[in-house]
């Protein structure tokens, strides 16, 4: 997805954070998760600038489902003055329209409280959960074995 130029803030020092914002916005948006969520934690350093960038692709609805949960990631990796205004951004996206947006909210906020959010109900099981087999009796007891195998009984050797 091609992303629009950022307007910057008036914060930025000079032209090489304004570069590094812009780079770091645009690996937010990546398909891969590991990527994302780097991009997200280092926006989470960045102070105003990052609350900001990862504010705008949470709340955005043309952005991925990938971007959306990194960026939820990196609110929830803020420290210091700035998780009090991550958490109202959190608080806020739980009543967005987009499902991804609430989904995402909600399990940060859950981690950050230090409860684990609730596993999805599917039809899928764990390796533990897996069924056994178990035997079936039969009626009339067990058939006779012959003492050779591949012998039949009927025969006389």
């Amino acid at each position: 997805m091609k992303l629009e130029k950022r307007i910057p803030s008036g914060r930025e020092k000079d032209e090489a954070a304004i570069e590094l914002l812009a780079k770091l916005r645009e690996k937010l948006h990546s398909e891969n998760v590991s990527t994302a969520r780097l991009a997200a934690f280092n926006l989470s350093w960045k102070q105003e600038d990052g609350l900001d960038i990862l504010k705008e692709t949470l709340e955005g609805r043309r952005f991925s489902r990938t971007a959306k949960k990194a960026a939820a990631y990196g609110l929830r990796s803020m420290k210091g003055r700035m998780k009090k205004m991550a958490v109202e951004v959190l608080k806020e996206g739980l009543k967005n329209s987009d499902r991804t947006t609430r989904a995402a909210c909600e399990k940060a906020l859950l981690l950050m409280a230090g409860m684990a959010p609730k596993k999805p109900s599917g039809g899928y099981r764990s390796k533990s959960g897996r069924s056994r087999i178990r035997s079936v009796s039969r009626k009339g007891g067990r058939p006779s074995r012959s003492p050779r195998r591949g012998a039949s009984p009927n025969r006389r050797g």
